[in-house]
């Protein structure tokens, strides 16, 4: 699934790169010119992206997570006894 995610981002990249819309001057709804429109809908694939890679890649709880990517928390450290 990691694979697809890192394909939808890797679309988003050469797609965000938009050379065709800065001479046009067609309005879409009347009011908003076709680039803006076209970054908005970039914008909201984004979203779209990071919510399913959130929603599918990331693990659920912490034994799923690979031993080398595990951080510990300092709290979690016991002190040693003092003699």
């Amino acid at each position: 699934m990691q694979r697809y995610v890192w394909a939808l981002v890797a679309l988003l990249v050469v797609l965000h790169q938009d050379n065709w819309f800065w001479e046009d001057d067609t309005l879409v709804f009347g009011f908003m010119p076709v680039g803006l429109f076209y970054h908005a809908c970039i914008s909201v694939s984004a979203c779209l992206v990071w919510l399913l890679a959130v929603n599918l890649c990331w693990p659920t709880d912490r034994e799923a997570m690979p031993e080398a990517h595990r951080v510990e928390s300092p709290s979690a450290e016991q002190p040693e006894a003092q003699a």
